[in-house]
């Protein structure tokens, strides 16, 4: 199959690999902006055009799609540091900047290396946090498999808090199916459109939950999009050995299952939407966004045992996998 990586424009990079395909967006943010498999889309595309981000916009004033990372923190807070409080941005600093160069300081933006790599760089401005991401699309016996590998360095002076989650946009359709490892029977709730699995903080039994109304539902199945569904999740601590979720996607043909080291990222943060944000008028997200995260929260200023300090200087990594199944 032929593979390998073509700079479409100053803003679009594009690796292929036989039926796959990735584009990247470098100057917004370095998003993964789709992810084609045999034809079929499989991430949110965007509400609102693609354009110039501000430091202080709110998510859902952008275009709100494809695959962006949540650093150093997914809700907008004030952090206490040893430099003093520092503001954070809702869904953090890097979807709002250009990733302007290589991991490996040797080549051109938007370059890679022969076999398809694509390696860029973005710079946190709340905090200084240097985010270096490297991806290779490989093809398999069983489809395709999107490597990444992320280096997280601290270009500052002091000791400084962070928090990640990837933040994949999965597009989703009407009974199409989340799996979970099986280990997991209960759910932290972060948030729940219009309250109906309660408030935040709460338990949420997976995947028959109960309803704020005395009802149950399916958590694990997908819903057309005029439920008006917006709820946010966490599981995890998981183990090792069920470091993985997945989403199964019928009408497309694939199976899509993120698997990530649980040593370093031991939660996954689950949005499922179908047609219940953003909360402004027009166009609606229909997704289900499977994040590996560093913790069970969305702000960097809740402290738990999950909490992460980075020391002057020092760096820091992990790896997150996405396979691509044929079903």
């Amino acid at each position: 199959m032929g593979q390998g990586i073509v700079a479409g424009s100053e803003e679009n990079v594009v690796i292929r690999n036989g039926a796959c395909e990735v584009t990247l967006l470098p100057c917004f943010g370095g998003k993964i902006s789709s992810i084609r498999v045999n034809g079929h889309e499989l991430l949110q595309q965007p509400l609102a055009p693609v354009a110039a981000r501000t430091r202080t916009m709110t998510f859902d004033a952008g275009d709100a799609s494809g695959w962006d990372e949540c650093l150093p923190s997914v809700a907008a807070c004030t952090v206490r540091t040893a430099a003093g409080p520092k503001e954070v941005p809702d869904h953090g600093d890097l979807w709002r900047v250009e990733w302007q160069k290589q991991a490996a300081g040797t080549r051109e933006q938007g370059s890679a290396s022969d076999d398809g790599e694509v390696a860029l760089v973005g710079e946190c401005f709340s905090l200084p946090l240097r985010l270096e991401r490297t991806l290779k699309l490989a093809e398999t016996e069983a489809g395709w498999r999107l490597n990444l590998d992320y280096k997280l360095t601290n270009t500052g002076s002091t000791p400084t808090p962070w928090s990640w989650a990837a933040h994949p946009l999965f597009s989703a359709a009407a009974g199409d199916r989340l799996v979970l490892p099986k280990s997991v029977h209960v759910l932290r709730l972060e948030g729940s459109g219009g309250g109906r699995l309660g408030k935040g903080g709460d338990p949420v039994v997976w995947p028959m939950a109960r309803l704020a109304n005395g009802s149950r539902t399916d958590l694990s199945v997908a819903q057309p999009p005029e439920t008006g569904i917006g709820d946010k999740l966490f599981a995890g601590p998981l183990a090792t050995n069920e470091n993985w979720c997945a989403l199964e996607r019928p009408s497309a043909g694939v199976r899509i299952r993120v698997s990530f080291n649980a040593a370093a990222s031991p939660y996954v943060g689950l949005w499922i939407c179908y047609g219940g944000w953003p909360d402004r008028p027009g166009p609606k997200q229909v997704c289900v966004a499977m994040e590996p995260a560093t913790a069970p929260v969305d702000s960097l200023a809740i402290d738990g045992e999950w909490s992460r300090i980075l020391g002057p200087g020092e760096s820091t990594g992990w790896p997150m996998r996405v396979d691509f199944e044929r079903i």
